[in-house]
């Protein structure tokens, strides 16, 4: 039997919340499930199938962040929830070399750069895309965004809007390769960043830098960090959306609502920002993790000879 959008998006009952969630028209980007994923069995198939044969069920996550909904999940599979902590990369103090992209930075005032990355899996459409550049330029800030080029181009260049390179030549820099995005959130120019919040990029932005945070999520997963992010953790805001496409206009202004020193909305933000941080960042408390993982696992084992 064919479900409807509403009910593919309807969470189970008892599910811990009413906003980290997936909209009616955002029931198409669940198609994957259905699709064959091995010969013969669909991702769905092959996730119930895995489910039902293992022991335990491991979230790369922490409980103080996703622990209700980890609690849920354990009595709905009746599977036993171990957490490995988010497992994030070691901030080291190295320059910013790569793209020469230091001495531009340096060229900007603390905090006036905004910085948009999208993800090595994001190609937006044509007409997304130049609503994306369009929409960095109207916040009047320097920018900087690495994209893949859209669909249906060859290149950045012959995808951007008429006379955009010329207008945003001093204040804009748009990159088609990999950055190192830690690295530039770590710059002192770097005061935004707008992120697709895949789970990467989600526990980075979260827990080791102090930019204000915007969300501009494309695929299903994308959508639900980035509302655990806003309405949960409540450390940024989503770019409304409108016919399920973001517009220029819509990016300008959570941009700028983030930006806003006396928005009263970007400052909340920015101190339960920096409480999650202290949190997440503070000594031992993701080695911690790491090694009741372990002492866990070994439990099991033990349980079972």
């Amino acid at each position: 039997m064919t479900s409807t959008a509403a009910e593919l998006v309807r969470p189970p009952p008892g599910y811990p919340s009413t906003t980290v969630v997936l909209r009616e028209c955002e029931a198409k980007l669940l198609q994957f499930l259905f699709d064959e994923y091995g010969k013969g069995v669909t991702f769905l198939e092959r996730m119930q199938k895995s489910r039902a044969g293992c022991d335990t069920i491991p979230l790369k996550t922490c409980r103080e962040v996703e622990g209700t909904f980890g609690d849920f999940a354990a009595k709905q599979l009746e599977k036993p929830i171990l957490y490995t902590g988010a497992v994030l990369p070691e901030l080291k103090n190295e320059p910013l070399e790569e793209h020469g992209l230091s001495n531009r930075l340096e060229k900007f005032e603390p905090g006036s750069v905004v910085f948009c990355a999208l993800g090595s899996q994001t190609i937006l459409q044509n007409k997304q895309f130049q609503e994306l550049v369009l929409g960095l330029e109207l916040t009047e800030s320097p920018f900087l965004l690495a994209v893949k080029p859209p669909e249906e181009t060859n290149s950045i260049e012959e995808a951007l809007p008429e006379g955009f390179k010329q207008r945003a030549k001093e204040k804009g820099l748009i990159l088609d390769c990999w950055v190192p995005q830690l690295k530039i959130l770590s710059h002192k120019s770097v005061g935004c960043f707008v992120s697709h919040c895949g789970y990467g990029s989600m526990w980075e932005s979260l827990a080791l830098c102090d930019c204000q945070l915007v969300f501009l999520p494309r695929f299903f997963d994308h959508l639900l960090n980035a509302r655990l992010m806003e309405h949960e953790l409540k450390v940024g805001v989503e770019v409304e959306e409108e016919n399920d496409l973001f517009t220029k206009e819509n990016l300008c202004k959570a941009v700028k609502c983030m930006m806003d020193k006396d928005s009263q909305i970007a400052c909340s933000m920015k101190e339960n920002h920096r409480k999650w941080k202290e949190l997440l960042s503070s000594p031992g408390f993701m080695s911690n993790y790491i090694d009741n993982f372990i002492h866990n696992l070994h439990g099991l084992l033990l349980e079972q000879t």
